[in-house]
């Protein structure tokens, strides 16, 4: 979700896998795929930097728990005895 502004004021929050496109004229205009509409103080480019700093917020975090799956993971102790000892 990223926060923006209307143009009461009024804070709010939308999400961003649901944005269709954005527009600049003269007010941003963000139409959602649902077809919905809504205006905020901020520029298209302030919301495309909102929508990618939430994108890599939430990539940055599966890259961590990627990176540390291995301590998620249960030991295993392999047998290294030969089939023949078992």
């Amino acid at each position: 979700m990223i926060q923006l502004t209307r143009l009461n004021a009024s804070p709010l929050a939308v999400n961003s896998d649901l944005i269709k496109f954005v527009e600049q004229a003269p007010d941003t205009v963000i139409t959602l795929i649902t077809g919905e509409k809504i205006v905020v103080r901020e520029s298209a480019q302030e919301v495309l930097e909102k929508v990618v700093e939430f994108r890599r917020s939430v990539l940055q975090g599966m890259m961590l728990w990627w990176d540390n799956r291995a301590a998620l993971l249960p030991i295993v102790k392999s047998d290294t005895r030969s089939s023949e000892e078992r």
